[in-house]
């Protein structure tokens, strides 16, 4: 049996010589630093599994049960560890898998790299069995994409793959190799690939634009803050928290920024965006100053652009020219990587006091709290609430946890109302909306993160998208946490019936089979709460549980996520009920 270190050892050679193109897959996995691997297996990408055997000491392969398992697993991988995310899968069906979690990463900006098998070059466009166009697929979703013919182009295509993945505004790759290149020889070497021509990942920073931001801030009166995905992405927590307090300038987040800043501290004023806190939401359109780091200015943020805060001078710190102007118009753009334009513009800053101004934003909470809050964490009907089961977790973990969540009302409420003390704790789908995502991206995340304590919070109807992934934890024995928040309804679609489409309730019922039954033939531990007096030492079982553990909690059916911005209406519109 090899060490520790003898294995560290033989990853950090890099392997000269004679070998076939699936060989050559392994060891540019290896020398780009890849210790796990998602996917399932097929015809087209057989010979790289059966390279991939004979290094089961090196190259973990989880096998999921599904291909657009594979695919959020790699993502709730990269999510929490930072590292480029690894799917692998083959020809056709295999390939057509992958669309979703590819188009998920990539309007996430998460960064991954997908590997397809390839029926052989000389049956390319005959229709072949299991022959599928993923290049011309999968173009508008990936940030590059690439086949390869030839085993000798292997490692270069590998090479340039994990460098775009990685690097600038991170996204999803995707290499199709076929058949022959993966049984042809080549004289493998590997070189990491350092630079593309023409491609820049991170432009350079104009010193004149910091000066400019610097002087803005420095005049405003009414300065607000909202930050998103790129302060994580860009490892800027630290010169984000330095800024705020330096500048005393309340921050709001977007759904993808949450955890970039402890929830607890006492300059963050909630979440913006259609379900997001009252007073960020209202003074969008109040302040005289909107600062946006590393967020996009999407819809579900703005609402209606045309009343967007056009009150407000705007600046834009961000990594990727083509988000600048895209929606909102930046009256100074600063490009780059947040972490350093932070720490530019942090000497220039005068530290300033508002205290008038933030004291806004906690009389617009305590309105919040009075209207909505309370009565979601503290409900005063017999039925259960989301928010109280969010509650009962941050009780039990004290903030610690990474919450996974799916794409709906539990979202939601998880985004509202989940504390968080460490980046890198809220992994859920933004752009895409995409259900399923949760469950497998849990077991990703777990992996990723294995130190921490890992909670999936996921409706009844998400969850039955990619149930079949209970059996990649029954087989791993990856010991996520998985609570299913069940109301018996497609619940998010059922509120905007609710509310704009007169309670006509089409197709968002659901009948439900038994989910404990079905958790516990995975034999994976289960339990469902029904009752208040209940919930609390479920949750507690469940946190301290050392496997995997499957909680149920039947919640009220018809509860409505407030407050909400409808669709096409202003930020300023936000209803409380």
């Amino acid at each position: 049996m090899e060490t520790q270190t003898q294995i560290e050892k033989k990853k950090a050679e890099v392997t000269k010589g004679k070998m076939t193109g699936a060989e050559a897959v392994i060891h540019c996995l290896l020398a780009e630093g890849v210790d796990l691997i998602y996917g399932y297996p097929g015809g087209a990408i057989m010979p790289v599994y059966d390279e991939l055997y004979k290094f089961q000491d090196q190259l973990q392969h989880v096998l999921t049960r599904h291909e657009q398992g594979a695919t959020h697993a790699a993502q709730g991988y990269a999510r929490t560890s930072g590292k480029v995310g690894v799917a692998i899968a083959t020809s056709g069906p295999g390939a057509t898998n992958f669309v979703t979690g590819i188009a998920d990463a990539q309007i996430d900006s998460t960064p991954m790299v997908c590997i397809t098998g390839q029926v052989g070059s000389h049956l390319l466009g005959s229709d072949a069995f299991q022959e599928t166009d993923i290049i011309g697929i999968s173009t508008p979703i990936t940030k590059w994409n690439h086949q390869v013919t030839k085993a000798k182009d292997i490692p270069k295509a590998l090479a340039k793959a994990f460098y775009i993945a990685r690097s600038g505004r991170p996204g999803p790759v995707l290499v199709d190799i076929t058949k022959d290149a993966q049984f042809g020889e080549l004289d493998f070497e590997y070189e990491k690939c350092k630079g593309v021509r023409s491609y820049k990942p991170v432009p350079e920073t104009d010193v004149k634009t910091v000066e400019q931001a610097a002087e803005l801030i420095n005049k405003a009166r009414k300065p607000m803050i909202v930050f998103g995905q790129g302060v994580i992405l860009g490892q800027a927590e630290e010169e984000l928290k330095s800024f705020i307090e330096k500048s005393n300038i309340p921050a709001a987040w977007t759904i993808l920024g949450l955890s970039a800043l402890p929830t607890a501290h006492p300059l963050n004023v909630g979440m913006v965006g259609m379900h997001g806190n009252y007073g960020p939401n209202k003074l969008t359109n109040e302040c005289d100053l909107l600062i946006a780091i590393g967020m996009r200015f999407d819809d579900r943020v703005t609402g209606n652009l045309e009343t967007y805060a056009k009150q407000a001078k705007v600046i834009h710190f961000e990594i990727d020219p083509a988000e600048v102007n895209k929606n909102v118009k930046a009256d100074v753009a600063v490009m780059g990587n947040v972490k350093k334009t932070l720490a530019d513009i942090l000497p220039l800053i005068v530290s300033g006091s508002h205290e008038n101004w933030v004291k806004q934003f906690r009389d617009y909470d305590a309105i919040e709290y009075d209207k909505v809050i309370k009565e979601e964490l503290h409900p005063s009907k017999e039925s259960l609430s989301m928010g109280e089961v969010l509650r009962g977790i941050n009780e039990e973990t004290g903030g610690d946890a990474v919450i996974v969540s799916d794409v709906g009302q539990h979202q939601m409420i998880a985004c509202r109302y989940a504390e968080f003390t460490k980046s890198k704790s809220n992994v859920t789908s933004g752009g895409l909306g995409t259900m399923g995502f949760a469950l497998p991206a849990a077991i990703g995340a777990k992996m990723g993160a294995p130190e921490r304590q890992v909670v999936a919070i996921i409706g009844d109807g998400g969850y039955q998208m990619t149930i079949q992934e209970l059996g990649t934890i029954f087989q791993t024995k990856v010991p996520v946490k998985i609570v299913v928040l069940n109301n018996d309804f497609l619940g998010m679609v059922r509120q905007w019936q609710q509310l704009f489409f007169d309670k006509r309730y089409a197709s968002t019922e659901m009948i439900n089979p038994d989910f404990v039954t079905i958790a516990k033939g995975y034999h994976i531990e289960a339990k469902r709460v029904t009752k208040r007096e209940d919930l609390k030492e479920a949750i507690k079982e469940m946190i301290a549980s050392e496997d995997a553990y499957f909680l149920e909690v039947c919640v009220e059916k018809e509860n409505n996520v407030f407050p909400m911005i409808p669709t096409g209406a202003s930020v300023s519109d936000i209803r409380l009920e």
